[in-house]
């Protein structure tokens, strides 16, 4: 498989528009991804490319825990397993504390907790079909027929320390959005590797979600950052990441949180050349797939230009 994937940027609020993002990512032999969103739910929009005939590989990054119960996840990623033919990256992570509240009625006493609980059941009902446990956050006592289908390997957004060590220790493969490759290579790397060796376990595999934008005269590449970016900027576990990573996320002056991204190698912009040399830098700190997420570029100019952007890139980095 391909190091290089295919972040579907918005929700397709026409189910076509689905299609050329599947079409690029079996293209280049990489893995279709899309992330939480408020409009639509991940799988569905895969199975539509599927049955479209664009049969590739996916991923979601990240599910936010609190909208699904765990027995549920492990019931959806088999599902598109089967209905795909292709290997589902089941991707996690506990979402803010807001949203916590907003569905649950209270957050997270420990989010560490709460997601070591989530990875445990969706584990055990995907890889043995039973599952027994009670827990502080979940409770599942109950069968999930097994299938035969292709894998399902568990992901776990993560951005912090702690939550890398968690990754380490119970995911299959630990997503990152926003994180810049040295921040990925010099902390979370080695908590991940730790946590692992603590299992006496394999390593996850590392996805860096990276939002890239082409220069173009038309375009303010910081205009395309706060764009991709805003949201995240403003949430209080992204702000910290970043801070860690040495980059202010300060939402007072919004250019100037956009510089701090392109200059902390947080969101890449140039020209293809210019934009390749830095996406070097994630393989060199050791991530193993690298998704090109052109949300700014959607957000700003639609559909068009974001995928202009992947295929320019895309051709020059795998076919």
């Amino acid at each position: 498989m391909s190091p290089y994937s295919v972040l579907v940027p918005q929700w397709p609020l026409r189910p076509n528009q689905v299609l050329p993002y599947a079409a690029l990512a079996e293209r280049t032999g990489g893995r279709l991804w899309l992330g939480q969103t408020p409009v639509g739910d991940p799988y569905q929009a895969f199975v539509f490319a599927s049955a479209s005939g664009f049969r590739t590989p996916v991923g979601t990054g990240v599910s936010v825990m609190p909208y699904r119960h765990p027995y549920d996840a492990a019931l959806q990623a088999q599902s598109a397993a089967v209905l795909l033919g292709h290997p589902v990256v089941a991707g996690f992570g506990p979402g803010p504390a807001d949203v916590q509240r907003a569905v649950l009625g209270a957050a997270y006493r420990s989010p560490l907790t709460a997601v070591r609980e989530y990875l445990t059941i969706v584990r055990r009902l995907t890889e043995t079909g039973e599952c027994e446990f009670d827990g502080e956050y979940f409770h599942c006592r109950a069968v999930l027929p097994s299938v035969v289908r292709p894998p399902v390997e568990l992901g776990l957004g993560v951005l912090r320390p702690r939550m890398a060590r968690l990754a380490g220790e119970v995911a299959d493969v630990a997503i990152t959005w926003l994180a810049p490759a040295s921040y990925i290579g010099e902390v979370l790397l080695p908590e991940l590797r730790a946590g692992a060796a603590a299992a006496d376990r394999p390593a996850p595999r590392v996805v860096a979600m990276v939002p890239v934008a082409l220069t173009a005269e038309s375009r303010d590449p910081l205009d395309l950052a706060l764009a991709s970016s805003r949201v995240h900027l403003g949430l209080p576990h992204y702000a910290g990441m970043l801070r860690e990573a040495g980059i202010d996320p300060d939402l007072d002056d919004p250019r100037r949180a956009a510089s701090a991204l392109m200059d902390g190698g947080a969101f890449l912009s140039g020209d293809s050349t210019e934009v390749i040399d830095r996406l070097t830098e994630f393989t060199e700190a050791g991530v193993d797939e690298i998704v090109l997420n052109s949300t700014g570029v959607c957000l700003s100019e639609g559909h068009v230009a974001a995928l202009a952007d992947l295929k320019n890139l895309l051709g020059r980095l795998v076919l």
